[in-house]
């Protein structure tokens, strides 16, 4: 775990980074896969477990949500999700908010957490400690990010990668198309995303990008 800006912490869950969570201001921000809590409590513990007010979720896919529901019991602390994404947290119908195809199926058996009910519903303008939280849908219907404007700091979850999922390099693009629910409406959120010029951008999957042009480069590339 490191501190990539003030009081945002990286925990990387896969070797490279290939998934990730944060911790911002006294809050879980994604929860990786099942198997993940025994890391991410470790994390906690380092920071102070008694620091934590709760656990949101960028969207309800299941490399950030499969450990959601072990964190919230241990911890006792309370889950918040975008509102278009919490009846698939809370009543396990993520094939609502995932494509099908044979990845998702087998990421769905080895990786889901189970259902947890949602204590607030997220919607654009509401505040995750100091970050705004920002409707950013596409990947799925509900996807949010918290943006911090004193200080440009961006927590995007899966709005953009910044590594290829099958190869691991480095890279920032689209999400894949394969894992992306409406794919013109995930590009009006990297455009959406790119206008606001952040200064870090904390991915879900790939390492932190400082680089921030490159993020309005793959913006005006993108159609639309």
């Amino acid at each position: 775990m490191i501190e990539v800006a003030e009081n945002v912490y990286h925990i990387p869950l896969f070797p490279r980074s290939m998934v990730n969570a944060y911790i911002v201001d006294g809050f879980l921000v994604d929860a990786g896969i099942r198997s993940s809590a025994p890391r991410l409590l470790q994390a906690i513990d380092r920071l102070g477990r008694h620091k934590m007010q709760g656990h949101v979720l960028t969207h309800a896919h299941p490399d950030h949500q499969g450990a959601s529901a072990a964190i919230c019991q241990t911890l006792n602390i309370p889950l918040w999700c975008g509102a278009n994404d919490a009846d698939a947290m809370e009543k396990g119908l993520f094939a609502d908010v995932v494509v099908s195809n044979l990845i998702i199926r087998l990421q769905k058996r080895y990786w889901v957490g189970p259902p947890y009910p949602v204590q607030r519903r997220l919607q654009e303008g509401d505040h995750v400690g100091e970050f705004e939280v920002l409707d950013v849908p596409g990947h799925s219907p509900g996807h949010i990010a918290l943006w911090r404007q004193r200080d440009g700091v961006l927590i995007a979850g899966d709005v953009v990668n910044n590594a290829n999922l099958f190869t691991t390099q480095v890279r920032l693009s689209e999400p894949p198309a394969s894992f992306t629910a409406d794919i013109p409406q995930n590009r009006a959120s990297i455009k959406k995303i790119a206008r606001l010029r952040p200064k870090v951008v904390c991915v879900g999957h790939g390492p932190v990008l400082r680089d921030t042009a490159q993020l309005t480069a793959l913006a005006n590339r993108l159609p639309g």
